[in-house]
């Protein structure tokens, strides 16, 4: 999305200073988080979204191992899980224009990598589900 057209391209790499991921592979050699991981190394602040794309609104999708291979390759990095409530209305998938809408937002505290990728994204799942959980949100309309 953020890179479909030049205008988008222009105000991704220029203003967000966005480190896109390639979703599919063009080649078997290609690092899809090479980027990434040295932005990391730079000390640069990534915000990084596991599920990989917008799905259903307010509905967790599957977390993708993505977050652990990185987190695997740049230890040292402190992920700070944030859960986003009603983006799903504020932004929906498809749109093209932000929606006036309230969001809250849920800050859990810092994680540290623990040598092993399936128990970090479970861990990593658990507190997301946590704040979620905490969170005081309106229903959804």
């Amino acid at each position: 999305y953020w890179l479909s057209t030049r205008l988008l391209t222009w105000f991704s790499h220029n203003i967000l200073h966005a480190v896109p991921i390639e979703r599919e592979r063009t080649q078997l050699t290609s690092d899809p988080l090479a980027t990434s991981c040295a932005a990391l190394e730079a000390g640069e602040i990534l915000i990084f979204f596991p599920e990989g794309s917008r799905g259903e609104p307010e509905q967790f999708s599957t977390f993708k191992a993505g977050l652990a291979l990185l987190v695997e390759r740049v230890p040292e990095t402190q992920v700070i899980p944030v859960f986003l409530h009603g983006l799903g209305k504020t932004w929906p998938k498809g749109s093209g224009l932000f929606v006036p809408f309230f969001c809250h937002i849920q800050i859990g505290p810092p994680m540290q990598w623990d040598n092993n990728r399936r128990g970090f994204m479970k861990r990593y799942k658990a507190q997301m589900q946590q704040l979620a959980a905490e969170g005081n949100f309106p229903p959804w309309e």
